[in-house]
């Protein structure tokens, strides 16, 4: 038996398959971690999701940024929902759409397997959470995912604020939950996040920090596997595996084996024509933003509709349908 971590996959089933087939993954013995954001800008993430779904007695999956998007755009009219990208279109407009989005909405936010040793987020964790803290939290978003409110929270989670702090409540905290799991790149040693820099270490303004590497921070009693850092790379430091290797920007699609004494890492080429990266985005605080997931259409002003579980790397806005190089 063995288990395997993989990276983000973003829409690019070609390259997933290859990856499978290298790792010689036998569904009869064998387990799939998959770090989220199975979805977007790959041009096959109808078919990318249904082959997760298909091997979902052997695969665990914690929901990207660009998951918890595409969970937002299901809930929306149909005229609405056929102004998205073409390839989410494709998804949400599907026959057994409903049965998929159902699937994905009952995963996990951050999953641990304290006897493997293991704990899987899709992007990072606040500098003073624990791994136990980091579950409990997660669990928070999870239940309300799975309930009957869920749509309100996926209406409501847009948005860079607040900081994380325990004593938020409501939407408020639940946003702020999720953009730790899904958004994190860089934050200072207090936890504010910042949504603007994506790019490889080096490169961030004086006071900022890789989550991973905050003065300061939590001791963890786990190794963590995540993804949505793609300009980071491959990247094994201090407990910390960061595996998005940017498949969908032309780089690699990586699996890290988790069992066993010594780490295997395996990747495959990823997509053969790199994805187009968004726009840049402009970081004006009072500039009303598209609501994500959108080609076009009215835009309307709020906290609420601010990109909130978004793209990652490579500089554009960081809204989670719209992932940007390092998502």
């Amino acid at each position: 038996m063995a288990v395997w971590a993989i990276g983000d996959l973003q829409g690019c089933y070609d390259t997933t398959r290859r990856l499978l087939d290298r790792i010689r993954f036998d569904p009869a013995v064998d387990r799939l971690w998959f770090c989220g954001d199975l979805v977007n800008r790959g041009g096959q993430s109808l078919e990318t999701l249904r082959l997760v779904h298909s091997l979902r007695a052997n695969a665990t999956v914690v929901l990207g940024n660009h998951d918890l998007s595409l969970l937002a755009i299901g809930e929306r009219r149909e005229e609405e929902k056929r102004k998205v990208n073409p390839d989410l279109q494709r998804v949400v407009l599907a026959d057994d759409a409903d049965e998929l989005l159902g699937w994905l909405r009952g995963q996990d936010l951050v999953h641990v397997d304290r006897e493997l040793g293991w704990l899987m987020v899709h992007a990072g964790l606040a500098p003073k959470w624990t791994t136990h803290v980091a579950r409990k939290h997660a669990a928070e978003v999870e239940a309300v995912l799975r309930g009957p409110d869920y749509a309100k929270l996926l209406r409501n989670m847009y948005g860079d604020g607040p900081s994380w702090n325990p004593r938020l409540q409501g939407n408020d905290r639940l946003r702020s939950i999720i953009n730790i799991c899904t958004r994190m790149r860089y934050c200072s040693p207090r936890g504010r996040i910042s949504f603007e820099d994506k790019g490889a270490p080096g490169t961030q303004p004086p006071g900022l920090y890789p989550w991973f590497s905050v003065p300061g921070r939590a001791e963890r009693d786990l190794r963590v596997v995540c993804g949505h850092w793609s300009a980071l790379g491959l990247h094994i430091s201090g407990g910390v595996h960061a595996i998005d290797t940017g498949a969908v920007w032309g780089g690699k699609l990586t699996a890290l084996r988790l069992d066993g004494e010594d780490l295997q890492v395996v990747q495959v080429p990823g997509r053969d024509t790199p994805a187009s990266p968004p726009r840049a985005r402009t970081p004006r605080q009072d500039a009303p933003r598209r609501e994500p997931g959108r080609q076009g259409g009215r835009r309307r002003r709020g906290h609420g509709n601010r990109g909130a579980t978004g793209g990652s790397g490579g500089g554009g806005q960081d809204a989670p349908p719209a992932p940007q190089p390092g998502s």
